[in-house]
């Protein structure tokens, strides 16, 4: 059994919650701009620390006005916007509880989580949502709200209901009530497999998280110059806690609530960092690819991105030769520029969450001026366990401990975490939390190994590693991640429990799809019915699927494949709200084309 645990460098006052991490902002300087939003399309209006404080005391009163009393549970349903952090800490200054609720959710999810957290208030982002909530509670014979309340409509009308609540000396105590045991928030994982179970994250976990990873190299990338935009859910954790993570550092945050919107965006904002899921990395360097080709440089660009992944190499090995150093100046005007343009500009950082990105594109990245830094962590971590940072950062691993945090390797190959970022328990399931959360230990599900530096590599999800018929064990997604990094595809689930061999479901990108048609000069209208068996597609996906095959026994290689003529969609109920796969979905859904493969038996 191999661990490292990290001391914290940082610990706030117990008597402290959330909230005072806006209120040291605040005593710092009120002016200084918290967050920029775009009351019009490319123009950004900062908000001072000030503003953003009075407007979350104004909707805190309001709360409590209609009822919400500390400890109560409020739900938020939006996408990904500024009103949604404004929102969630007036919840906390409140003294109440914020609970995350996808905007794709169903009303049988709602129901669910509504009932099981006893949400008093719901604050949804338009009347669809409203709607949906409202069929949820009938439907369920859930007793009503205190109010819910739509952020089309600008709040106003909550806002108006402040002039009724608690004066400020009451509005003050229960803001400061909670301390760094209590719970500050209850998220529901997306649950690839049964119900959602509701992660009790406490304030500590949140501020010193925060603090802890503040205080170590990444105070390089959050500095109260720097600046962010958001557009992964804050319903899912990781946003979440990085939109603490600012209000810890100062760092400004903008938002966008369509991801369609997000190139022109990244444009107008020019972020210094971003936080993303490895899909974004690579839909820009696919994106990037099909415009080289689509215009004739595709030579180019292959040369280029050669020549970027052997410099990253070659800094991280410590010594750059002086051809490479010419070749990479040339690229950067040719190649890198642009793509860092694309990116806004001014990106010198990304933080990479919720799955792996893979080497090659960490290192191309890195060529091309964007220090990507891949970390590890789960909703009841609180997001981050381990992170690379400035200095630290070995591409293929997913870095060190963040300080106050812990990585222990169980003998059969589980990771278990701990420290500071580790959450309280799961609401309403006792036993689960007992049986998960061992002596300060959270056995996480996922299998991996540390190195000898304490570096930590995930090799596989314990829960989802398939047994074949032969009793051979193997990890989907070492299969999975390389063939889902080229740009004609959008998904793959590599499939074989308990079969002769091993096969796979593949998608197509449906927004890649018509350039990559076009180059090949077939019809870019053909639909991906058409696509699904058209020679040329299955002779591309073959030898994607031949070359991941390279990097696996014979045993654990893929030995048939399939291309479904629709892509597995949150919508449809194949994908969470943070892009992984719910396997079981997909394994009855699919069923036809899954027995198309291993029938008949003899293959």
């Amino acid at each position: 059994m191999k661990e490292i645990i990290i001391p914290p460098v940082a610990e706030a006052p117990h008597d402290q919650n959330a909230t005072d991490l806006v209120e040291n902002q605040f005593k710092h300087d009120p002016n200084h701009p918290l967050f920029a939003r775009q009351l019009q399309p490319g123009q950004w209006t900062d908000v001072s620390t000030q503003e953003f404080r009075d407007d979350v005391k104004t909707i805190a009163r309001a709360l409590a006005a209609v009822g919400i009393k500390p400890g109560d549970s409020v739900a938020i349903m939006s996408p990904t916007r500024y009103e949604w952090t404004l929102i969630d800490l007036a919840i906390m200054y409140a003294g109440a509880v914020t609970v995350p609720i996808y905007e794709t959710s169903s009303a049988s999810q709602i129901a669910w989580i509504v009932q099981d957290a006893a949400v008093k208030a719901v604050i949804v982002e338009k009347p669809e949502h409203a709607q949906t909530v409202e069929t949820a509670i009938q439907r369920e014979a859930l007793p009503e709200l205190h109010g819910m309340w739509i952020m089309e409509n600008g709040l106003d009308d909550l806002r108006s209901l402040a002039q009724r609540g608690p004066d400020e000396e009451e509005m003050e105590r229960r803001r400061s009530q909670a301390n760094l045991d209590d719970v500050a928030t209850i998220v529901y994982t997306s649950g690839t497999t049964g119900p959602p179970k509701g992660c009790m994250i406490t304030h500590g976990n949140l501020v010193n998280l925060s603090l802890n990873v503040l205080h170590s190299e990444m105070r390089e990338v959050l500095t109260r110059q720097s600046k962010t935009i958001l557009f992964i859910p804050l319903a899912h954790i990781f946003a979440r806690f990085i939109s603490f993570q600012t209000l810890a550092s100062g760092s400004k945050v903008g938002h966008t609530p369509n991801v369609k919107d997000l190139v022109a965006d990244l444009k107008s904002f020019q972020p210094d960092f971003l936080l993303a899921v490895p899909r974004v990395f690579e839909k820009v360097y696919n994106s990037a690819l099909l415009s080289a080709q689509e215009g004739g440089k595709g030579n180019i660009f292959e040369r280029g991105a050669e020549t970027a992944v052997e410099y990253s190499k070659a800094k991280e090995a410590g010594h750059i030769g002086m051809g490479l150093r010419l070749k990479h100046w040339v690229f950067d005007k040719l190649l890198y520029s642009k793509i860092r343009a694309a990116m806004g500009g001014h990106v010198k950082d990304a933080i990479s969450g919720g799955g792996p990105l893979g080497a090659y594109l960490s290192h191309f990245f890195r060529g091309v001026g964007v220090n990507i830094k891949e970390g590890y962590g789960l909703t009841e971590t609180t997001a981050p366990v381990t992170v690379n940072r400035p200095g630290k950062t070995r591409v293929g691993t997913v870095g060190l401990p963040a300080p106050g945090c812990g990585i222990r390797i169980a003998d059969d190959g589980e990771i278990l975490a701990t420290g500071v970022c580790v959450f309280k328990g799961y609401h309403n399931l006792p036993d689960k939390t007992a049986e998960e959360l061992v002596d300060g230990w959270l056995y996480t599900g996922d299998i991996g190994y540390l190195d000898d530096d304490g570096y930590l590599t995930i090799t596989g999800r314990k829960k989802e590693i398939l047994v074949t018929a032969s009793g051979k064990n193997v990890a989907p997604a070492q299969l999975e991640d390389q063939i889902r990094a080229d740009g004609l595809i959008s998904q793959v689930m590599v499939i074989g429990d308990n079969q002769k061999f091993v096969a796979a479901i593949v998608t197509l990108d449906e927004e890649t799809a018509p350039a990559w048609l076009k180059q090949r000069h077939l019809d870019p209208n053909m639909s991906m019915t058409e696509m699904a068996t058209h020679p040329a597609v299955l002779q591309h996906v073959q030898g994607l699927i031949d070359k991941a095959n390279d990097s696996v026994s014979r045993a654990e290689s893929i030995r048939e494949f399939r291309i479904a003529d629709r892509d597995f969609t949150i919508e449809g109920g194949h994908m969470t709200p943070s892009m992984k796969i719910r396997r079981e979905t997909i394994l009855r859904d699919y069923s036809e084309l899954i027995d198309d493969i291993y029938q008949p038996a003899s293959k």
